[in-house]
């Protein structure tokens, strides 16, 4: 079998889930993906007599794309703020909302602890730089496959930094990323909002479930059929349950000065952000798109 009747077998088959540059894209990826062929190179390799492994391959990919599973499933990896990271079905997809959280947080950490060592410096030159990112104790709640605390590990390599999550799976697949990027992350199965924390972080960061029960029917069948949806949907009917926990535990939880960064429900901004109302700065963020989306806070 020649590539060119690969690539007509994905636009015939898939034409009613994708659009047409869609399918050019998944297409491509999983060239590239099973074959090494970039889109350059694809271009010129259309009359390519593809191996019967390789048939084999591509064309069971069609079968799966055509249940509406993800791409990101199906290669077992995706990118996210430029690196590469395991997933499968016990953890969500990355979306870009997470990236945006990201930086942030990384940008606001790196303010803070510039103004840590200025300040420091010209009152008492024999005090610790308690929010340098040398010192700094980040946990991150609901951590997933791990993505939110291998990247703030790479930017803050000194840092020490935990992870829970209340999936044994997810963490499986995180320490497997933390190993992928050489990171040392201490990762904690714990159900959150059943059990208290035991320590004092500098920084706190969430992407925890926060769509509503009533939103499931709002939601693709291609996410709720094929991502955790432990991950996704609120225990209860209650969307700001784990806001709630982690605005009560911050009190005790969370360092003089200490941060707290969450994505949040962009239906729910204001009222998430009412949560936070008694901490020093608390600020609603919209993402790319215009939407609510991140909350920042400081104690």
């Amino acid at each position: 079998m020649k590539l060119s009747e690969i690539k007509i077998a994905f636009q015939n088959e898939l034409s009613d889930l994708y659009s047409k540059s869609e399918i050019e894209e998944l297409f491509a990826i999983f060239c590239e993906h099973f074959l090494e062929l970039n889109k350059v190179e694809l271009r010129f390799n259309l009359d390519k007599d593809l191996s019967e492994v390789e048939s084999q391959k591509l064309s069971e990919t069609i079968s799966e794309l055509k249940t509406g599973k993800p791409f990101q499933q199906i290669l077992g990896e995706t990118e996210f703020f430029g690196m590469k990271f395991f997933i499968n079905e016990h953890v969500l997809i990355p979306r870009p909302e997470t990236e945006e959280l990201l930086e942030l947080a990384i940008n606001k950490i790196k303010e803070q602890g510039q103004k840590e060592v200025i300040d420091s410096t010209q009152t008492d030159s024999s005090r610790t730089l308690k929010h340098s990112d040398t010192q700094l104790k980040i946990l991150d709640i609901g951590t997933g496959s791990g993505i939110i605390p291998i990247v703030l590990k790479k930017h803050f390599p000194d840092a020490d930094i935990s992870a829970i999550d209340i999936s044994e799976d997810a963490l499986k697949i995180a320490s497997e990323n933390a190993k992928l990027h050489n990171t040392e992350i201490n990762f904690i199965q714990k159900d959150y909002l059943n059990e208290d924390l035991d320590k004092i972080y500098d920084v706190i960061i969430s992407n925890p479930p926060y769509i509503g029960i009533d939103e499931n029917p709002e939601i693709e069948d291609s996410v709720k059929g094929f991502e955790p949806n432990i991950a996704l949907f609120s225990p209860t009917s209650d969307a700001l349950i784990f806001y709630k926990k982690i605005a009560g535990g911050a009190e005790n939880h969370l360092s003089e000065k200490g941060m707290i960064f969450l994505e949040i429900n962009q239906k729910l901004g204001n009222e998430t952000l009412e949560l936070f109302h008694n901490f020093s700065e608390s600020a609603l963020s919209k993402d790319i798109s215009g939407n609510d989306r991140m909350i920042f806070v400081k104690k």
